[in-house]
């Protein structure tokens, strides 16, 4: 189901937990200097430690930045968290929030997620809502079931902040993985998402796919009604990859 305004395209490189200041200084290098936002909006989501870095060397580019996690606190006694404020003091337009690696490994909960979603944009960070089922999931045909799980307390944030955030469909068993939905896997997710958002009246949210996305699969994706970019994770600290990936 698509809509009837072209949807703007986006790509966001998740570096996860990698970098150096060496290596990010060339990363960042290539990408500021290619220009790829002359095919879509562009941008990193890079680890804590290097906003500064990554907000010296691109700011004045058109390389947006962003965080791989938020604290759905603005401030108080809850050492070791980041507050959207702190994160925008640095710069950052995203956030994302939600990734399947902070849902598996810290047991992060569907509400938790759309609480950081909420702090994000009352910081004026645009949260990028990840959402995905498992391989046992998927196998057991309740993929939709698991989205809309998912999805269900972000929705009740209202059509006013869901047209301020970006959603990302990963699923699980395609991350880090090499396996790759195909193209008409993941359009048909995406466009179960688009129709809940439609539901409320919302239709030019942007809608990510993310896992595994290369620049030798990046085009039939995109080539999908209701895929907007991608999400994309080891590729993006590949600058020539990357950059193909945009280009696509």
């Amino acid at each position: 189901m698509t809509t009837t305004e072209p949807r703007a395209r986006l790509v966001l490189g998740n570096w996860k937990m990698h970098g150096t200041l060496a290596e990010n200084a060339a990363l960042l290098d290539a990408l500021r200097t290619a220009d790829a936002a002359a095919h879509c909006q562009f941008g990193v989501c890079v680890p804590f430690p290097y906003l500064a870095q990554t907000q010296q060397l691109l700011e004045g580019s058109t390389v947006a930045w962003g965080a791989q996690d938020v604290s759905k606190h603005e401030k108080g006694a809850y050492t070791g968290e980041v507050s959207a404020p702190m994160l925008k003091e640095f710069g950052c337009r995203w956030a994302l929030v939600g990734h399947s690696e902070r849902r598996t490994l810290h047991g992060e909960t569907d509400q938790l997620v759309a609480d950081k979603a909420a702090a994000a944009l009352a910081s004026g960070l645009t949260p990028v809502v990840c959402v995905g089922e498992s391989l046992d999931e998927r196998e057991g045909g309740n993929t939709l079931g698991v989205i809309q799980r998912q999805l269900a307390p972000v929705l009740a944030l209202g059509a006013d902040a869901l047209g301020r955030m970006v959603l990302a469909y990963e699923p699980v068993w395609a991350i880090g993985t090499g396996r790759t939905a195909t193209p008409e896997q993941a359009q048909e997710v995406h466009g179960a998402i688009r129709v809940a958002l439609q539901g409320l009246g919302v239709d030019h949210v942007q809608v990510l796919y993310g896992g595994s996305v290369k620049a030798a699969n990046a085009a039939t994706l995109f080539a999908m009604p209701d895929i907007d970019g991608a999400l994309v994770g080891g590729a993006s600290l590949v600058a020539e990859e990357f950059l193909r990936i945009a280009a696509a």
